[in-house]
């Protein structure tokens, strides 16, 4: 049996992204509702089930409601599809179970989701201009070489004049990628896999992490969204009845960040020996000092939960601050970088032009 359900746990369910991303937030929602009002947990999901236009999710909701039917704490049920339900939501919930207070649990993690991806949502379309912008640049540049170089070099070629550095540099390149494009091809896919394979280990991507932590504007950045999932988190699972080892367990993994997690998951152990949390991140520059003495006062005061509550509003706060300025930073640079690019590309081209107006002169 034990056997059977460490399978089923292993199960994929197709388009699970998805489904947190959109469906998890509006069942969570609408579970809260249902069960307010008094209604069943087997009846409420069975209700939600019928409404899902996503047959994965339905089918993930069929499973919960035979689990559930079948005698099972609807932790227990949701335990069995991690990809759909991760650990911080499983331990809400169970929670909320043995507290008797699942609606409330449902209603508060269905906040908490929303708040997440709202702020998933908002960096990524501070990026997304960006990312747009260097690959336009990058293919316009890669075209110009590859193109229009070598007419320009042909063209004055037949004048007997040798080229100028910066142009025959350029037309070196052009014919490199001309003659040996799959060279540049194999190598640019070796470098993408190889990192990607680098970023799956466990080391590379503490490394990464730990680069992003350092990197001008994003590092800061970086650290800010961290932290505020951190309290938000945190400050959910303690609200819902999570003990506080426990809760430090699973905030260690759902920061987004694995320097900030590891420290986390590192201060646990202190806690258990009975440190204060606040002394044992106190020395870890992942961590605002801020964040320190505002927790030290939470724990001094017996109201760490509220005290989270208000870091992680104010983290939110910052991110969103910082977003908002880096977008219109970033603006200007680009503008700046396409001009460099695209502009040397041209001059280069055009310094022969100068050279010979130099001569007729």
């Amino acid at each position: 049996m034990a056997e059977s359900t460490e399978k089923k746990r292993k199960q994929k369910v197709r388009g699970a992204g998805v489904i947190r991303r959109k469906e998890l937030p509006v069942y969570t929602r609408q579970l809260s509702a249902m069960l307010s009002s008094g209604m069943p947990l087997v009846q409420s999901i069975v209700a939600l089930q019928d409404q899902s236009t996503r047959k994965a999710f339905c089918d993930v909701l069929g499973g919960v409601r035979m689990k559930v039917e079948g005698g099972a704490m609807y932790s227990e049920a949701l335990a069995d599809y991690p990809q759909v339900f991760d650990e911080l939501y499983v331990n809400m919930m169970r929670a909320g179970e043995t507290g008797g207070m699942l609606a409330e649990t449902c209603d508060r993690v269905a906040g908490f989701l929303e708040a997440s991806n709202r702020l998933i949502s908002k960096v990524k379309s501070a990026m997304m201009y960006p990312t747009v912008v260097m690959c336009v640049a990058l293919i316009i540049s890669t075209l110009l070489i590859i193109f229009i170089v070598p007419v320009f070099a042909d063209m004055f070629g037949g004048f007997g004049q040798g080229l100028p550095g910066p142009t025959q540099m350029l037309l070196n390149i052009s014919n490199f990628i001309t003659n040996y494009w799959y060279i540049v091809l194999a190598a640019t896919i070796t470098f993408i896999y190889g990192f990607r394979r680098y970023a799956n280990t466990k080391g590379g991507a503490y490394t990464i992490d730990a680069v992003k932590l350092k990197f001008p504007l994003l590092g800061d950045l970086t650290q800010k969204i961290a932290i505020a999932r951190f309290a938000s988190t945190f400050a959910q699972l303690l609200n819902s009845g999570v003990p506080i080892i426990q809760a430090m367990g699973i905030v260690g993994v759902a920061t987004g960040n694995r320097v900030v997690g590891g420290a986390i998951l590192d201060a646990r152990t202190a806690v258990e020996e009975g440190n204060t949390l606040s002394s044992t991140l106190e020395n870890n520059p992942a961590f605002p000092k801020m964040l320190i003495h505002m927790l030290s006062a939470g724990e001094q005061t017996g109201k760490i939960e509220e005290m989270l509550g208000k870091l992680a509003d104010f983290y939110q706060e910052e991110v969103d601050t910082m977003l908002e300025g880096l977008t219109s930073l970033l603006e200007p640079l680009l503008m700046v970088f396409i001009g460099v690019i695209i502009g040397g590309i041209v001059i280069c081209m055009f310094l022969p032009i100068f050279r010979m107006s130099e001569l007729v002169m």
